[in-house]
């Protein structure tokens, strides 16, 4: 025995499959195959501030580095439907928008156009107000703040109709329209289960109007607490609600187990013959901020993270949530990821620079304007609390989870 050869060999084979792990965990992911999806999963993405994003200089590169339109990316990775939130009116009188993407029609028009010319369709989500709405407000647009129930409803009618016919009139295939976003508590200032049925239908008519072929869903979250999944749905069966998709937000580091949101999804399903899927869900893949405005989830959060925070634990985490939809069966459409391509306008050290991008374009989370209609914006206006949870780095460059749309089908 040569131990002084045999020593190289085995240090020399430690060294390179040491290089070898580190280039492929940096340039790929581990993807375990799903084998109970439908053929029509959805497999979407919500990028909904993509257009100030690229207004405030953003370029998007794919995983080769190559600057590409960020809807070839998108596609080429698998993606097959977007989602784009619509405000009534995120402006000013004077014009300053309120931020968040200054997501009006307009600019949802000009993202369902990119999304119909590479071959995905769109999902319109009407927030019916005229920013961030959540379970924690559903303020009515300035302009409905004034009127009666009755008169709201009249509102919520014309203009669901009107927008999606300007949408539509654009030559843009949409397969769904989202009535409300995280309606739990409320929608468009109202919070009465009967007023809130009312104006579900409102704007359900109005998409039946439109093209009777366009889905319609309702979207709720926090549906694993104390029931809710039951209570919910049972509100709007109680109430006649028409639509045809119960979709929730699922956030694994907020939202209890993947287990139960199968089990949620499908009571809801199997007991009113229901679609279900998953409108929002997103992962971190670093504690890193980089853009110089504080992340959503950050290190010091108060989170038992059940995945890495890293790139394959990002993949692992969306893939899961497939596989959680997928486990409903026939009646699980699948998946949205929220914001995946919301990353820094500039590094963190480039500041001062950031924030009036920010104001000019509306790139951040909310502009100091937005304090007028929001009152949680004052004094906290600010960028992306989301570039930790992006599926492009911090200069736009793909990232290798973004790949887990299409590996899904395969395994990889």
């Amino acid at each position: 025995m040569n131990l002084k050869r045999d020593w190289w060999v085995v240090i020399t084979t430690i060294a390179i499959t040491s290089f070898l792990s580190v280039s492929v965990s940096a340039s790929d992911v581990t993807v375990k195959k799903i084998n109970n999806l439908n053929g029509n999963t959805i497999k979407g993405v919500d990028i909904s501030s993509v257009i100030s994003e690229e207004k405030s200089g953003v370029r998007y590169f794919n995983e080769e580095g190559k600057q590409e339109n960020i809807f070839q990316i998108l596609k080429s990775n698998g993606v097959n439907y977007i989602r784009v939130r619509v405000w009534n009116n995120p402006y000013t009188e004077s014009g300053n928008g309120y931020g968040g993407g200054n997501s009006d029609l307009a600019k949802a028009i000009l993202i369902g156009k990119q999304a119909s010319k590479y071959g995905m369709k769109l999902l319109v989500d009407f927030h019916y107000s005229d920013f961030w709405a959540d379970p924690s407000k559903q303020k009515a647009p300035k302009s409905w703040q004034n009127l009666s129930y009755d008169q709201k409803q009249k509102a919520v009618y014309a203009y669901t109709l009107d927008s999606l016919q300007k949408i539509k009139q654009a030559g843009i295939d949409v397969g769904m329209v989202q009535i409300g976003n995280e309606t739990n508590n409320g929608i468009a200032g109202t919070s009465k289960w009967p007023e809130m049925a009312g104006i579900f239908n409102s704007g359900s008519a109005a998409v039946r109007n439109v093209d009777k072929n366009i889905l319609v869903a309702v979207h709720f979250t926090d549906i694993q607490k104390q029931g809710n999944d039951k209570w919910i749905s049972k509100q709007l069966h109680d109430h006649n609600v028409d639509y045809d998709v119960f979709a929730t937000s699922y956030y694994p580091y907020w939202h209890g187990s993947l287990s139960n949101l199968t089990q949620s999804l499908s009571d809801v399903s199997r007991t009113y013959d229901k679609k279900v899927m998953v409108a929002e869900t997103s992962y971190p893949y670093t504690y890193q901020d980089g853009d110089g405005f504080r992340n959503t989830i950050t290190k010091d959060s108060n989170i038992v993270f059940d995945y890495p925070v890293s790139v394959q634990g990002q993949a692992t985490a969306l893939r899961d949530v497939f596989q959680a939809v997928a486990n409903v069966g026939s009646t699980g459409l699948g998946v949205f990821y929220w914001e995946p391509a919301w990353v820094p306008v500039g590094p963190k050290s480039n500041l001062e620079s950031n924030r009036l991008l920010w104001e000019k374009f509306g790139s951040g989370w909310a502009t100091k304007s937005a304090s007028e209609f929001d009152k949680d914006a004052e004094g906290n206006a600010g960028g992306s609390s989301w570039d930790n949870q992006a599926l492009f780095n911090f200069k736009g460059k793909a990232l290798p989870s973004l790949k887990t749309f299409k590996y899904i089908d395969t395994g990889h």
